[in-house]
């Protein structure tokens, strides 16, 4: 009996059936035939097709099961690289979603026998960190690419020099309150001493006219007086008085410390907001354009800024032949001269001052410049690389 025309029910029905997963127990690696069911597996194993198969791979069986291992190895950690990256998930997860594609290199044409098996394997050779809970085998696959370690590498210096610049400011803040307190001496704690009378008779009598001291000695005689007489006692006239400032005066420089300190710390508040920005494109200096959008005409060609639009936009005029561009921040980048010429900062603590370079550090990606303008010309620091360029 024929096969059925391509467009017949059976025929379609066949396709329909045919999509999907099916067993994997029916699905034979060498002739990548997939049965739907016992019957149809062992007609299948009896064929000419699969015994020719079967000869081929008794010549050299480890060769087929190692490409098939090879197969299965590299398609479950591209999937697990590009699916989950350096992400910690459970294996089955990942064991699902590769076995979803019919074309897949099944498991039990390679050298592992469960899942479990393989997955500690990975984790012997060193391919993933593998742990297990009680809740199954979780993998993490270890990314060992040259340029995501240097990506990663930068990120690191990146964010140890915005720590190093909040360390330099908290350093500054600290500074400053220091003076502000060197400059005023200290205050001595009052002492207090035991009221004594010399007799029983004599009674003891307060002045609470503190202001009424200052106002005169006409005043002082109207004082509040606690007992018959207004007599002083010599044991009180003996007692050794500390003058102590006014309540107004106190709370006043108290109010001014404050002040100051607060206009100090918001200074740098500002500063440290200030030290890093989106923007660094500024008129006057040297780009080169990175975009292949524009053509190798002007890939990799060197460019003036004229105008800056928007802040992340820019007109520039390539250098070489004149033309004009309006391009986004993202199409250029920054240009190191050569040693001994100008440069502007774009980004730091140090944006927009004008520098001279003085030597490059390939290691920690930065240079060293001497600064040329602002209030600490002559003062050399280390800026990385993509926040200086080259002045036209």
């Amino acid at each position: 009996m024929g096969k059925a025309d391509f467009l017949s029910p059976k025929a379609i029905g066949n396709r329909i059936k045919s999509k999907g997963l099916q067993k994997l127990r029916w699905y034979c690696q060498m002739c990548q035939k997939q049965c739907r069911d016992e019957n149809g597996f062992k007609c299948h194993c009896l064929s000419e097709s699969h015994q020719r198969q079967l000869l081929l791979a008794s010549e050299d069986p480890n060769k087929f099961m190692d490409f098939f291992s090879d197969e299965f190895k590299k398609g479950f950690l591209e999937l697990l690289s590009r699916r989950f990256g350096t992400k910690r998930v459970q294996n089955n997860i990942v064991y699902n979603e590769y076995i979803s594609d019919r074309e897949h290199v099944h498991m039990n044409s390679t050298q592992w026998e469960t899942l479990t098996d393989f997955t500690k394997w990975i984790g012997r050779e060193g391919f993933c960190k593998v742990d297990e809970t009680p809740k199954g085998w979780y993998v993490q696959y270890i990314d060992r690419d040259p340029e995501t370690i240097r990506r990663q590498e930068e990120q690191a210096r990146k964010k140890k020099q915005e720590l190093d610049d909040e360390e330099r400011s908290a350093r500054f803040i600290e500074e400053q309150v220091r003076r502000g307190l060197g400059d005023k001496e200290p205050e001595e704690n009052p002492v207090f001493t035991e009221l004594k009378r010399e007799s029983e008779e004599e009674k003891v009598a307060f002045n609470l006219g503190a202001s009424c001291s200052a106002a005169g000695p006409s005043k002082s005689k109207s004082s509040s007086v606690f007992g018959a007489t207004a007599k002083k006692p010599a044991a009180l006239s003996s007692t050794k008085r500390k003058e102590v400032p006014s309540t107004s005066d106190s709370r006043s420089e108290k109010k001014k410390k404050k002040s100051a300190l607060e206009e100090i710390m918001e200074m740098e508040e500002k500063k440290k907001q200030s030290v890093r920005m989106d923007n660094w494109l500024r008129p006057g200096i040297v780009v080169k354009v990175v975009t292949k959008r524009l053509g190798e005409k002007y890939h990799k060609k060197k460019a003036v800024i004229m105008e800056v639009r928007d802040k992340y936009a820019a007109v520039v005029k390539l250098i070489d032949s004149g033309d004009k561009l309006k391009l986004d921040q993202a199409h250029v980048e920054t240009v190191i001269p050569a040693p001994g010429k100008q440069v502007l900062i774009l980004n730091g603590s140090y944006r927009d001052t004008e520098a001279v370079l003085e030597g490059i550090d390939e290691k920690k990606f930065c240079a060293t410049l001497t600064l040329d303008s602002g209030h600490q010309k002559g003062k050399t620091v280390e800026v990385a690389y993509e926040d200086f360029s080259k002045l036209a």
